[in-house]
């Protein structure tokens, strides 16, 4: 899948001032680190993610970013999402987690269908979906990146 940029919106500014909003909120997440060298990535680069609080301004990336590859992106309903910061191959990325419902869409499977996606920040904040409702590919993907999603429909205890 090619990168996915954020939708056309009609005001300028606002578009200028999310920018700014997850500049900044990038920026304070880095207060109070300590400069160190990165640790030696092993031969496949390190998988796993740092996980990262998802703030307002990146919820609506995600969200953006995946209503793109929906059938009835109005009627979708977003539920638990988990994100973390990694650098990999040099480009540093957010990877994404989460769960969608997409009943409303005409011909679709409905219920909580797990996706996963990236976020590169260095290309303007582009959203990348990696895969969307195959629950092996995205259970392991989130597991292999240390975001392991809790089950959305538990089995009640008797």
């Amino acid at each position: 899948m090619g990168l996915i940029a954020l939708p056309e919106r009609s005001n300028a500014c606002e578009r200028a001032r999310m920018r700014k909003t997850v500049q900044f909120l990038s920026a304070a997440s880095l207060c109070g680190c300590v400069a160190a060298a990165p640790p030696p990535l092993e031969p496949g680069g390190n998988q796993r993610v740092d996980p990262m609080p998802i703030s307002l301004a990146l919820e609506e990336i995600i969200t953006a970013g995946v209503r793109q590859h929906l059938r009835n992106p109005i009627a979708a309903k977003f539920g638990t999402m988990l994100a973390g910061e990694r650098t990999l191959n040099g480009r540093h990325e957010i990877v994404v987690c989460g769960y969608v419902d997409d009943k409303g869409s005409p011909g679709g499977s409905g219920g909580n269908e797990p996706f996963i996606g990236k976020i590169y920040t260095d290309s303007g904040n582009s959203f990348e979906l990696v895969a969307i409702s195959d629950d092996a590919t995205v259970d392991g993907a989130c597991r292999m990146a240390g975001l392991a999603m809790p089950d959305p429909n538990p089995k009640p205890h008797l």
